[in-house]
């Protein structure tokens, strides 16, 4: 299963990762001014967030990747309804 990490020491706040989510994995505390996860299940893995992310403070691990995802059933029912 895809597991998503934000590094508290690293995030700096800018809310950049939640931003480009296209799938609102990521959500914003105000309390701690950091970036949090809100619903990994609907990461889509497209890793926008760890490649935005200025400081690095996000990772995945266990990505599966599929050459061709429109061949992956599992995976094009989670996608449907944003695309």
């Amino acid at each position: 299963m895809l597991e998503i990490k934000i590094h508290d020491e690293s995030c700096r706040g800018c809310e950049l990762c939640v931003d480009v989510c296209p799938t609102d994995v990521l959500a914003f505390d105000k309390v701690a001014h950091k970036a949090t996860i809100q619903n990994v299940g609907d990461c889509i893995a497209c890793l926008s967030c760890a490649f935005i992310c200025p400081s690095g403070a996000i990772t995945h691990s266990n990505i599966h990747h599929v050459k061709n995802f429109y061949r992956d059933l599992d995976f094009c029912r989670r996608v449907e309804r944003f695309l």
